[in-house]
């Protein structure tokens, strides 16, 4: 946890971001880089009746960690996308209770 799901880019572009990625995410969140867990979606986008190419959207489920740290994360990621050569990057956050949020059956506040 955080969890990245990532829309508009290839798997090949999230493998060369991922490693430096969740470097810098860990120092921010001030955690281990083995906390994040970061999945490529394939998605189809429709505009007009025809195919359109997505534009790169990255959803964080995390549990919230105040303004000041997730400014930084979505700046973080906007930067690391922005080196692979992709513009108009969008960062939104979905934040989970802890009470409401299981491991193995188990919950976590």
């Amino acid at each position: 946890m955080p969890h990245l799901l990532f829309r508009g880019l290839q798997p090949e572009q999230l493998r060369e971001a991922a490693a430096p990625l969740a470097e810098e995410l860990a120092v921010i969140c001030d955690c281990g880089t083995d906390n994040f867990t970061m999945d490529c979606l394939h998605t189809t986008s429709v505009f007009g009746g025809t195919g359109a190419r997505s534009f790169p959207f990255v959803e964080v489920s995390w549990f919230e960690r105040g303004s000041e740290v997730r400014d930084k994360f979505a700046a973080a990621v906007t930067a690391q996308l922005a080196k692979l050569g992709l513009t108009e990057i969008e960062v939104a956050f979905r934040t989970y209770r802890e009470d409401s949020y299981y491991i193995d059956g188990q919950p976590c506040g």
